[in-house]
């Protein structure tokens, strides 16, 4: 029988008793949040931050702009192989029991009405408060006679000369269109040159055109002016048909397939295959059609027909069809008033360029945390040692890296001066393999040996160890770290990194390496944990270590931070540990599956969400009775993470370190204006604010200066 508020229950004496324990199904559908919708909560989350006027103006604009780059990819990953799985007819339920079409269905109400509502955003709230700070995007009623007169100029230099239209008939049926490409359908009457009759024509929008076009400060009486180039191109129709009558210009996009279909058995050579695949991304299955609101129903079905698409899948919008291209907007200006405040992330004594790395890190281990504490060390440790004589060999896991990377460029001059240099490159990093194919030839030209980690396992794992040559012995280095090396989201994601000489924790740094460059049993490790071996494992013993606590009397505790939570033997692991009397705090930015507060199942677990300037990234593990008690990890609590990615774990050991991290964990928990809870149903809420501070914020306070540039 489920509890009742504060009923106390007989506690078997271990967790597998509470498995068997058939009074409680843990693995009951109803127990579970189905992983597409989670997914989409998280994205009404971030837009919910462009109507928080705590947020700066221009940040809330961000926000907007981010929930349409996720919404993107929310389409081309999850929603097309929702849709690929019925076409299949390879349909597979998942543990919340909803039935595909079914969660598509719900999908598409709930997109529907979040589109909706982040164009009445968009046009009614960040537009006018624009407006207000002398920031205008004037519509073609708007324009004065110089500003038209500049924008046909415009047109007549920087558009016509790129643009193709493409009159439709037998001899030029529909194209295929750029994935998330602008588009415009163009309704014609008259006869061509040719004398055809065609009646409809499409066309592109180059992409080396810029998608706003600021007018010239004469032309603005001192205030920034914006012309969208769909307004343009509206305006000047005509000139791409002449001869003929325009009867109506409408802008479209079209969001397609965009998940790489590599099967893995049988590839001789990945990067050669994953080549060939990249092209077809641009020209995936369509999945959703954008158009403007005012595109007549016959151009909608129109479209729709060539697309193979329905009207479930059809987004009518009063606005830019590819909203994300207004990230260029604050470069574009001189606003830092309407900008998150600039900071200086804290450099640690001992870590500066000054410093020799190797002897600081031989005295201690080093725990930073980015973006408050600064990224530098961990480039440094990378330049120093590719400068060094004493070092022989590096090894590095590459996941994403960015177009200028200072670690690459250490890489390449550490392998130019004769150190031994081995990188693993995750070709499959989503959205970056062009980007890394690129770099491993870079690195190969540089005499790098490059792998790729293993064959249906991604490698997710982010290391590096250095080997020095120390009174003729060798001496290792290591990094392990929770994000990727990218200096850029170094500065915008939250992430820890650990810089250390331990030897056990070097040994086991190596043994992965061996395992991913290598062929080999797995070996027993000293302190790390990976996956897809023995992380799984490990947490729920932990899981199950807090259980046993709480059966012996002991207070017990678990506060777990990720970004994903959708293993199921986790979660029943966790909610078998709530029966037990386990307090849980779940802090997870993403998708949760897990359900918190169902009375006699999950009513000592919370689930929290914190989104605010920083995107919540460190995946870090905290069990109160465990020893060591604090671990942080590469990996989420995730099916992919857990069971077909390479990913590590490591022990924070030093007393110091471990009360650091427990305490910014307890800050997160405690955070007063940005978190928000999960109900029971799934879905989330603002929680009520209180006088303790925004976790961000007070990191900020307690690890940074204020700085006049970023």
């Amino acid at each position: 029988m489920p509890l009742k508020t504060g009923e106390m229950r007989t506690v078997p004496e271990t967790s597998q008793q509470l498995e068997d324990d058939s009074a409680i199904e843990y693995d009951n559908p109803k127990y579970f949040v189905n992983r597409e919708l989670s997914n989409f909560y998280f994205n009404q989350r971030v837009l919910a931050q462009a109507m928080d006027e705590s947020h700066p103006l221009l940040e809330r604009l961000k926000f907007l702009l981010i929930f349409s780059s996720n919404l993107d990819e929310f389409f081309e990953i999850r929603v097309a192989g929702l849709k690929q799985s019925i076409h299949f007819e390879r349909e597979i339920i998942g543990i919340d029991g909803m039935q595909t079409k079914d969660t598509l269905a719900r999908i598409s109400e709930l997109c529907h009405e979040t589109v909706e509502k982040q164009y009445q955003v968009l046009n009614d709230v960040l537009m006018p408060a624009l407006a207000d700070e002398g920031i205008l995007f004037l519509r073609r009623s708007q324009w004065s006679q110089a500003q038209a007169s500049w924008i046909e100029d415009y047109v007549v230099r920087e558009v016509l000369p790129v643009i193709s239209p493409i009159g439709l008939d037998p001899a030029h049926p529909f194209p295929r269109l750029v994935n998330k490409s602008l588009n415009f359908i163009v309704a014609l009457e008259g006869k061509d040159a040719f004398g055809r009759d065609l009646g409809l024509a499409i066309v592109p929008a180059p992409r080396t055109l810029p998608r706003i076009i600021a007018l010239p400060d004469e032309l603005t009486q001192g205030q920034k002016h914006f012309v969208f180039l769909s307004s343009m191109i509206h305006a000047h129709a005509d000139m791409l048909f002449p001869g003929m009558e325009v009867r109506g210009c409408y802008q479209f996009r079209i969001t397609r397939n965009a998940d790489l279909d590599l099967d893995v058995d049988g590839i001789a050579d990945l990067a050669r295959a994953l080549r060939g695949e990249l092209h077809s991304r641009r020209f995936g299955t369509a999945v959703r059609l954008e158009v403007a609101d005012n595109c007549p129903q016959e151009l909608t079905d129109f479209l729709l027909n060539k697309l193979d698409l329905t009207a479930q899948d059809l987004y009518c919008v009063n606005g830019p069809v590819n909203l994300k291209r207004l990230m260029r907007l604050p470069s574009m200006l001189d606003r830092a008033d309407l900008l998150y405040p600039a900071f200086t992330p804290k450099l640690p004594k001992g870590l500066s360029r000054k410093d020799n790395i190797f002897e600081a890190i031989t005295k201690r281990d080093y725990l930073l945390l980015h973006p408050f504490e600064s990224f530098t060390p961990v480039i440094q440790l990378v330049r120093q040692a590719s400068n060094d004589p004493n070092v022989v060999a590096i090894k590095q896991t590459l996941y994403r890296t960015g177009h200028e990377s200072s670690i690459v460029d250490a890489l390449l001059n550490a392998a130019r001066n004769g150190k031994e240099v081995t990188v693993v490159i995750e070709l499959r990093a989503r959205f970056d393999e062009e980007e890394n194919l690129e770099l491993a030839s870079r690195l190969q030209e540089a005499g790098v040996v490059v792998v790729y980690g293993v064959v249906g396992y991604k490698t997710h794992a982010k290391m590096i160890l250095i080997v020095r040559r120390e009174n003729h012995e060798l001496k290792r280095y290591c990094h392990l770290g929770t994000g990727n090396y990218h200096s850029g989201n170094a500065r915008l994601y939250t992430d820890y990194s650990m810089l250390s000489a331990d030897e056990q924790m070097c040994e086991d740094v190596h043994r992965v390496f061996q395992q991913l460059t290598g062929m080999g049993k797995t070996e027993r490790m000293n302190k790390l944990t990976h996956a897809p071996f023995t992380l799984k494992r490990q947490i729920i013993r932990l899981i199950d270590g807090e259980i046993k606590a709480k059966q012996e009397g002991k207070e017990a505790r678990l506060i777990l931070k990720c970004n994903g939570l959708t293993e199921p033997k986790v979660i029943q692991a966790l909610y078998r540990a709530s029966q037990a009397g386990v307090k849980i705090d779940l802090i997870i930015r993403g998708m949760c599956c897990l359900k918190a507060g169902i009375e006699g199942v999950s009513e000592n677990i919370r689930v929290f969400s914190i989104i605010g300037r920083f995107l919540e990234h460190t995946r870090t593990y905290y069990f109160a009775n465990a020893q060591p008690s604090v671990y942080c990890a590469s990996a989420d609590l995730m099916e992919r993470n857990l069971n077909r990615r390479v990913e590590t774990c490591f022990p924070i050991e030093q007393p110091a370190l471990a009360t650091r991290v427990k305490e910014e964990l307890e800050l997160y928990v405690a955070d007063g204006s940005q978190r928000w809870e999960q109900l029971a149903d799934g879905t989330y809420l603002l929680a009520p604010p209180s006088e303790q501070p925004a976790a961000q914020t007070e990191l900020l306070r307690r690890l940074t200066s204020p700085s006049s540039s970023a």
